[in-house]
């Protein structure tokens, strides 16, 4: 029996679980007992980690996805469990690891692929580099990682904040982004699984990198709403979390994904992913 091992079972591997066989088994860990109950009801078997033992999760795992960001002192994961999934590392028929664009850091609006060099320009981009780097050093690793451009999806999009007039359309020249539908995350995730290539690296987003304030504009469009004024970068009133996101600017190919995978995107631009939220929404 296949056996996935999620660390950090969050909203992208959620998604993956609805694409994979029956006779699959999914291990999910969770921080909370809430969280627990509810992976518990589709169908995943949960795990409060930090705080349970995982040996038996890794000896029944012929997979592992690793969906669990780094913290202040480095990746979860491995600090807990390195040694135990080095011993078992030519075991796994597949191992992915969900990183971020945000290790190509700031490109000024250009084009970065795959082989492009790494120039994080924040903390979390540097964390993830160095994240990446841990999990390729580990011999005989059937290794995948995926670097993730912003993701939406159900209870991800923007309408919310559009109805409720708090969407801002924040304006910075030049700035724009890339993303991606948790829903093409799902399916890449499981195109890999079907096509191993370990010590492969894919950049999952659409087909459409834009300025962000188009997205909001579009979502108001779609709603019939007024769409918001827009609110110039330098003086609109943001977290610092918020605002390190406008300290990189460019737009990723995705060429890799489709070439190799034969993924065909179920939503190749924002318009597409957003028309497909709404008609969810409205049933």
């Amino acid at each position: 029996m296949n056996t996935l091992l999620s660390f950090g079972h969050g909203y992208s591997a959620r998604a993956l679980t609805h694409l994979l066989p029956d006779d699959w088994r999914v291990i999910g860990t969770t921080r909370s007992t809430e969280k627990a109950e509810s992976l518990r009801a589709e169908g995943v078997k949960p795990v409060i980690w930090p705080g349970s033992d995982l040996t038996q999760a890794l000896d029944a795992a012929t997979h592992l996805l690793i969906s669990a960001a780094p913290d202040g002192e480095g990746d979860p994961v491995l600090r807990d469990w390195h040694d135990a999934i080095t011993a078992r590392a030519d075991r796994f028929a597949w191992v992915g690891y969900l990183s971020t664009t945000g290790v190509y850091g700031d490109r000024e609006g250009g084009w970065v692929d795959e082989d492009s060099d790494l120039r994080p320009a924040t903390r979390r981009g540097q964390a993830r580099v160095e994240a990446e780097a841990a999990w390729r050093a580990i011999p005989d690793l059937p290794l995948h990682i995926f670097r993730l451009a912003g993701i939406y999806g159900p209870g991800r999009g923007p309408f919310a904040k559009v109805r409720a007039g708090t969407a801002r359309r924040i304006v910075k020249p030049g700035q724009v982004f890339s993303r991606i539908h948790v829903e093409d995350i799902a399916q890449v995730l499981m195109a890999s699984i079907k096509a191993p290539r370990p010590g492969a690296i894919y950049n999952l987003c659409d087909d459409d990198p834009a300025p962000p304030q188009d997205v909001i504009a579009h979502a108001a469009e779609l709603l019939g709403l007024p769409v918001p004024p827009e609110v110039a970068f330098a003086e609109a009133e943001m977290t610092p979390m918020a605002r390190s996101f406008y300290a990189e600017s460019k737009m990723v190919r995705n060429d890799r994904i489709k070439d190799e995978l034969g993924v065909k995107l179920i939503h190749p631009d924002y318009r597409s992913g957003l028309a497909a939220l709404l008609e969810a929404e409205r049933g």
